[in-house]
This record gives C-alpha cells, sequence and structure tokens, in this order.
C-alpha cells in the first residue's frame, strides 16, 4: 500500500511539470495499491486547470480504479488536526494531515511525495514507537 501525496498526481497528470517524467519512472515501480484522501485529490484538482487534460486523466484514473479515495471518519478527523497541531511548525496543512493520519489508522508508512522535507519529519504512532515514514520516489527525485 502506498499513500499518494498532491505533488506526485500534478505531476503525474501535467506534463509540463518539471517531475512528471520523473513521477512516472516512480510509478512504475511502486508495487501494490494507491490510496490517497479527498484533501488530497481535492489540491490536485485545484492544481490542475478544470478543464485540462490533466484534469480528466486523474478522474479517469481513479474511476479506472488504480487510486482509491481513502475516507476521513470522525476518528481520523480528530488526529489530523492533533498532528496538524503538533507539526504547526513545518506547518502541515490539512491534506498532509489526512496522509500520515491514514498511515497511522492502516498501519501503512510508504508515502510517494515531493515534499521530502516535511514528510521526513513527520513521524506515525504505532503503540508507544513512533515511526518514520518510507518516502517512494526520494531517491530518483532529489
Amino acid at each position: 500500500m502506498t499513500l499518494v501525496d498532491t505533488g506526485p498526481l500534478v505531476a503525474l497528470f501535467d506534463p509540463k511539470d518539471a517531475d512528471h517524467e520523473g513521477c512516472h519512472a516512480v510509478l512504475h515501480e511502486i508495487e501494490g495499491a494507491l490510496y490517497t484522501t479527498e484533501a488530497v485529490l481535492t489540491e490536485v484538482l485545484h492544481m490542475l486547470e478544470p478543464a485540462s487534460k490533466g484534469a480528466a486523466g486523474i478522474k479517469q484514473f481513479i474511476l479506472d480504479g488504480y487510486l482509491c479515495l481513502l475516507p476521513l471518519d470522525q476518528v481520523r478527523l480528530i488526529r489530523c488536526f492533533e498532528y496538524m497541531a503538533q507539526y504547526q511548525d513545518l506547518p502541515m496543512d490539512f491534506a498532509d494531515a489526512t496522509l500520515v493520519a491514514s498511515a497511522e489508522a492502516l498501519n501503512a508508512r510508504r508515502v510517494f511525495t515531493l515534499d521530502f522535507a516535511d514528510f521526513s519529519a513527520y513521524r506515525v504512532k504505532r503503540g508507544h514507537r513512533l515511526y518514520a515514514l518510507e518516502l517512494s520516489g526520494r531517491e530518483r527525485l532529489e
């Protein structure tokens, strides 16, 4: 399971993006299912031109089942707000918080992101321990 952040999704569906080819290379190396959150999708659709081929592409990518949307229930929403308070010095935005809270809830650690600085700082709680996230594509895109 890999959680996907806004940056790679924009890059994958916008051929003019500087990370377009690199993100495609990373995507082909990822094994398992891809997941994101509605907050991330909202950012992606805001960043892509509404009538663009990129916006149409991400919509079809989801409809075809290549990217699944994770629900945000009350418990996860509360956890998002807690993370945002914990990482307010970065600051952590809501979309990032939904990914970190989802990683924690689903016992997932892999995130495909271009935001290496922030995601390197985030930790997910497992019992009494905190664990770093594994960042897909870091070697290829830095």
